[in-house]
């Protein structure tokens, strides 16, 4: 019955995960609406600026979302340890914590100084978007951060329950 729950789940998620890969992509389009009329009315350095911005935005989201994940596993892992636990077991998780705790942290000041570029980049097409586009420009950064975070957390669950599955599945005779 467990293993049962556990498949539904899984499909469920799955069929979520289809949904917002289909977000993403309609999102995609959008942003290849967006650039070509960024191109079409500002100057090229200018347009440069903003295509790197994007794809800077990507990055530092998914790193972000990454080093943020590897972390919470090192910290479960540290906190199913028990008393009996192996010292250079211990002294390895310790280890990687502090690793990516000084990686997550430095990809913090990345996405500060990306906020700050978003800020530039918003002032250079405010001079040249309507205040429509404008706002289809900000709601287009806004959907395509939550959607990638939408995404990773579907990912690490669906990674999760079919860990889960398999684990139940080896335990059962």
């Amino acid at each position: 019955e467990l293993a049962s729950r556990l498949r539904r789940k899984l499909r469920a998620l799955r069929e979520e995960r289809e949904l917002v890969l289909g977000e993403a992509r309609a999102c995609a389009g959008r942003g290849e609406q967006l650039a070509a009329a960024v191109r079409d009315l500002c100057k090229p350095n200018e347009f440069q600026r903003y295509v790197t911005f994007i794809g800077d935005l990507e990055k530092v989201v998914s790193l972000l979302l990454c080093l943020s994940s590897r972390l919470a596993r090192v910290q479960d892992a540290m906190r199913r340890m028990d008393g009996n636990a192996d010292a250079e077991e211990r002294q390895s998780l310790d280890e990687r914590h502090k690793l990516l705790s000084r990686q997550r942290e430095d990809a913090k000041d990345l996405k500060e100084n990306l906020d700050r570029r978003e800020r530039v980049v918003a002032g250079i097409l405010a001079k040249y978007l309507s205040e429509q586009q404008l706002h289809g420009y900000r709601h287009f950064v806004q959907l395509k951060t939550s959607l990638l975070i939408e995404q990773k957390d579907l990912e690490e669950q669906i990674k999760f329950f079919e860990e889960q599955l398999e684990n139940l599945e080896k335990s059962i005779p």
